[in-house]
């Protein structure tokens, strides 16, 4: 044992990496190493002798044991030490302009307008992605039967068997924010609401997650008159232009009454749009007084209080202001794509220093 003992820790002393360590555990105390077969000896022996060399075996296979761990470790610290030795970064060396990260044009578009209104005196409120049916839909005004509500357009969380809760789906716009607003503020109350919505759609213009920014306003003394200000300074602002056009069509929304697409006056010039002149229109948004079953929802009384809702795809904006072509390029982390159109880290849009820099 004493040979036994002198020959593995010399070896052990001597291994240059793990591999040669490994190796030399697997000869010295592996299933078929030189300790393991002396253990089997052991039943050839009298009980005498085993009283002698067995806790001698065990003695020895836990010095090797020991040596091989200590051996391992100081190996790893080794290695640790020339890693740390070789790789190395100089940190007073300039950065490079191609490693400087990019904002998203939806994220752009998302700081651009709430900006601008700011400017009008709106306030940013956020809610939940999953929301429950009673917010995205009955709140809202939408009937049981209405196309929103199927499975072929909107996103239900599964429910599990037994489960009596009120059915949960990815939230298809941001107007229930709107509501959880109004029972958490009242009236008089101005804010928006951007944030990610999902719908089972996708093509050119369509993708199942998305983004959309809701607008409210609700007091006393609120009209159309209000809404039509409000949506022409913000476009004027966003695509910064000095005078725009809006025309106002007649629609339904189950949330609103009235109701009003809004179209914007632009023309196609080779190709490339130009907001605020020319003879074709082009829809941009939805918007009309809040339905007053909406504002009860929300906890405020209709009789008293009344006011404008709209809402318009941030999306489809960036698109139309940075002329991107195809949505679903937005989400497919191309990141030569994001240098094209991103825009950098640190220019914060402001409506004093410009919005797209």
């Amino acid at each position: 044992m004493d040979d036994l003992k002198a020959k593995y820790l010399g070896q052990i002393a001597d291994a240059g990496d793990e591999n040669a360590l490994e190796a030399i555990r697997v000869a010295a105390v592996g299933k078929k190493g030189e300790v393991a077969l002396k253990m089997r000896e052991l039943g050839k022996m009298t009980p005498e002798e085993r009283q002698v060399a067995g806790p001698a075996l065990n003695a020895l296979k836990d010095e090797i044991n020991s040596a091989l761990s200590a051996k391992k470790a100081a190996l790893a610290d080794a290695a640790l030490d020339e890693r740390l030795r070789t790789e190395w970064l100089d940190v007073t060396l300039p950065t490079r302009a191609r490693r400087q990260g990019s904002i998203h044009p939806v994220s752009q578009a998302t700081e651009e307008l709430t900006a601008i209104f700011a400017e009008l005196g709106f306030s940013v409120a956020e809610g939940p992605r999953i929301e429950d049916d009673w917010y995205n839909f009955d709140a809202l005004n939408i009937p049981g039967h209405h196309p929103a509500r199927a499975e072929m357009d909107t996103f239900y969380m599964h429910r599990a068997e037994g489960d009596n809760r009120p059915p949960h789906v990815l939230r298809t716009h941001t107007s229930p924010v709107q509501i959880r607003s109004m029972e958490k503020q009242g009236a008089p109350i101005r804010v928006i609401c951007p944030g990610g919505v999902y719908r089972a759609d996708y093509d050119q213009t369509h993708t199942p997650m998305f983004h959309q920014v809701e607008g409210l306003a609700i007091d006393q003394d609120i009209s159309m008159a209000n809404l039509k200000w409000v949506l022409e300074e913000f476009v004027k602002a966003f695509f910064e232009v000095d005078d725009v056009e809006l025309r106002f069509r007649a629609s339904h929304f189950p949330f609103t009454e009235p109701s009003a697409e809004v179209d914007i006056r632009c023309s196609w010039d080779n190709g490339q749009l130009k907001i605020g002149e020319g003879d074709d229109w082009m829809e941009i948004l939805g918007s009309g007084m809040v339905h007053p079953k909406v504002i009860a929802a929300g906890g405020i009384d209709p009789d008293v209080y009344q006011g404008f809702a709209f809402g318009i795809g941030i999306d489809r904006l960036a698109m139309l202001k940075y002329g991107i072509p195809d949505l679903r390029a937005f989400f497919d982390s191309d990141l030569r794509w994001l240098r094209h159109y991103g825009f950098a880290a640190l220019d914060m849009p402001n409506l004093h220093g410009g919005l797209s820099r």
